[in-house]
This record gives structure tokens, C-alpha cells and sequence, in this order.
């Protein structure tokens, strides 16, 4: 993948992640996955147990609760995640 200069580090970061997520959900690290929902949705509102929560701007589902299982993400957990991005997207176009 050719990223353009314009693009930073992080966010260049953030698209191959996301690249992966879609093409192998079942193949993402837990931390790549983490600061993926850190920089869409900011900080979880719970850490420090086995579980990542992080609040949307809209009630129910897609949630996101993160956890890693052995220092993958699970790949449940990461098309919640790719639904919740595509819902995000919708939300802030709508504003």
C-alpha cells in the first residue's frame, strides 16, 4: 500500500490496521486494535481489567468491549469494531 506523504505517521498506522481488520479479522493484534478505538473514540472508560470499553455517541449496539485473547484481538470483537467505524462515519455526517 502507497501512503502519500501528506498522510502522518499515525494515521498511515491507523489505515493499515484497518486494512487488516477487514481483510483478517481473526489476525489482528489486541494492541493494534486498541489504539485504533483510542484514536476514533478516545480513552476506554474502563481498562486495567482484561476488558477495553470505550463510549460511543449513541446508545446500544455496536458496542465496543475489546479483550485480548493470548495478544490477538477476537475477531468478533474486531467486526463489532469495523461496524461501529461505519456507524461513526454515519453519525458524524449526518452533523
Amino acid at each position: 500500500m502507497v501512503v502519500p506523504l501528506l498522510i502522518p505517521l499515525r494515521m498511515a498506522d491507523i489505515l493499515k490496521t484497518l486494512a487488516q481488520m477487514q481483510r483478517e479479522p481473526a489476525n489482528v493484534r489486541f494492541g493494534d486494535l486498541k489504539h485504533v478505538c483510542e484514536q476514533l473514540f478516545g480513552k476506554p472508560r474502563q481498562s486495567g481489567t482484561s476488558h477495553a470499553i470505550f463510549k460511543t455517541p449513541w446508545a446500544g449496539d455496536p458496542r465496543i468491549n475489546i479483550q485480548s485473547d493470548k495478544g490477538k484481538a477476537k475477531a468478533y470483537q474486531v467486526k463489532q469494531v469495523l461496524l461501529a467505524i461505519e456507524k461513526l462515519k454515519g453519525v458524524r455526517h449526518e452533523r
